[in-house]
């Protein structure tokens, strides 16, 4: 399968012209950030029944890749038409309809041209992609990969009318064509090659998480122009949004050193592991809609790779973050408990324990352990009560929890603004997360209600959000000290 290699050829001439796009891309545009899909589950067009075992794999490796979960808007759900709001730090981005619709979708893409777009970011009519689109880890994908998945979405999925919905971002971040600067930067071109050291597991694993699964996208930290880091920093955890994805090295206290490999495998597969982790936010999005639907080989794959990185630790880090606290004598109720219907307002002095002994004691029990079949889970030894960040613990209040594996589905309400249930404000989630914390968790973590309100709009702004546009003295440094690194970055090119 040959493509239109030479429109991936990094120019060599005219330094002043390169030098200006990739200021220009890596000011303006960068890499998003974005914030996964939360509406689920996404079902896909079946095609088990088929006899065609190229569209099998086509089906298997969007599943893989979790094409679906951003490609589909949940209000409408019509599987790949498109429409899905992306909601990144420079504004809402749309996804796309990918259907085979000759009008609105893919379906005069040749296959170079869609191998274009999955992986550099270049769609049929020269136009560039946002890197909400993953494609800085689909350009890993191999060619029988990338003619497997243009099989199935032209072969196995049925057409769509329905129009795209317009991405508008503000000045500078709709100036498309400046994403060529930002690509010429971070991204890898270059197929998949497996390791011939490592053994074919391992070599599986690796292509699975750098690129069809796309783990670095979430769990990589980025630099300054929002691009993924590389070397020690890749899959160490990161920020995403108001969530927090976290550290897959072998670290014993800070990444998953602590965990046997069957809890890695179950967790991948159900998103729970008693007495360990429950997956939320994005990770249950990924759980519910991509990884159970993995082979037992990929996901042990999976877990060799993992298991196999080098060790990053975070400082501070007392404990692994699922071993922290213990279950709690809490005597009595309190006085609160049951004198109000929820959803009423709580007194504005009401303190932690009180609130949680009305909204969580009722499922987590009031000594944290949960139910005995963990269908709700202990508080203690729990990866989002441990660790080194309040996001997870604060974001689950906020927003909830929802997952479906096998067709049961986990939930736990929100209870943020507008909840059905009770309708916490930024102080009182402060208060039960530090009460949470202190009882059940890593007593060294704590978050103010000015913090909380930061995750409940979405996190805190990357640098490039809150300053690549301004017209200052702040932009010019930006500029500066972007022409600073592409200065060295292009001299060690050449030496």
């Amino acid at each position: 399968m040959k493509y239109q290699k030479s429109i991936r050829k990094r120019a060599t001439g005219n330094f002043r012209r390169k030098l200006l796009a990739l200021c220009l891309g890596c000011g303006v545009t960068g890499a998003l950030q974005v914030y996964a899909a939360e509406e689920v589950p996404v079902h896909q067009p079946a095609v088990e029944n088929s006899a065609d075992a190229l569209l099998k794999q086509g089906q298997y490796l969007a599943v893989a890749a979790d094409c679906a979960a951003c490609h589909t808007d949940p209000q409408t759900k019509k599987t790949f038409a498109g429409g899905y709001a992306i909601h990144s730090p420079m504004g809402v981005i749309y996804s796309t309809n990918i259907t085979p619709s000759k009008t609105y979708g893919i379906g005069n893409y040749t296959e170079a041209q869609f191998e274009n777009a999955v992986r550099h970011g270049i769609r049929a009519d020269g136009s560039h992609l946002y890197p909400a689109m993953p494609y800085t880890s689909y350009a890993g994908l191999t060619d029988q990969d990338v003619h497997a998945l243009y099989y199935y979405f032209t072969h196995g999925v049925q057409p769509v009318e329905q129009p795209n919905r317009i991405t508008s971002l503000g000045f500078p971040f709709n100036l498309r064509q400046a994403m060529w600067g930002w690509n010429l930067l971070f991204l890898k071109q270059k197929p998949f090659q497996p390791d011939p050291s490592q053994s074919a597991a391992w070599n599986r694993g690796k292509y699975l998480v750098n690129n069809l699964e796309h783990c670095g996208e979430c769990h990589t930290p980025r630099n300054i122009m929002m691009g993924t880091e590389t070397g020690s920093a890749e899959l160490s955890g990161a920020a995403l949004g108001s969530w927090y994805a976290p550290n897959l090295t072998s670290d014993p206290l800070s990444g998953i050193g602590s965990w046997q490999r069957d809890q890695l495998m179950t967790y991948l597969k159900t998103g729970h592991v008693e007495g360990k982790a429950q997956a939320a936010g994005p990770m249950a999005e990924a759980v519910t809609n991509s990884l159970q639907h993995l082979s037992d080989d990929d996901i042990s794959a999976i877990v060799t790779y993992l298991q196999s990185l080098p060790a990053v630790s975070h400082p501070g880090q007392a404990k692994a973050t699922g071993d922290f606290g213990s279950p709690a004598g809490m005597a009595g109720d309190s006085d609160v408990r049951g004198t109000q219907p929820m959803g009423s307002a709580l007194p504005a002095d009401i303190t932690g324990k009180a609130l949680y002994d009305t909204t969580c004691a009722s499922c987590h029990q009031t000594s944290g352990t949960g139910t005995a079949d963990g269908f709700y889970p202990s508080l203690f030894h729990n990866t989002a009560t441990g660790g080194n960040t309040p996001n997870n613990l604060v974001s689950a209040i906020l927003f909830g929890v929802q997952r479906e594996v096998n067709g049961k589905e986990v939930l736990m309400p929100a209870f943020g603004p507008g909840s059905d249930v009770q309708s916490l404000n930024d102080d009182q989630v402060a208060k039960l997360s530090n009460y949470i914390f202190k009882q059940f968790g890593n007593p060294q973590l704590s978050v103010t209600a000015a913090e909380v309100k930061t995750l409940r709009e979405g996190g805190a702004q990357p640098f490039l959000a809150r300053y690549a546009a301004a017209g200052s003295v702040i932009g010019g440094i930006i500029v500066l000290l972007i022409i600073v690194l592409i200065v060295v970055r292009l001299s060690r090119k050449r030496r």
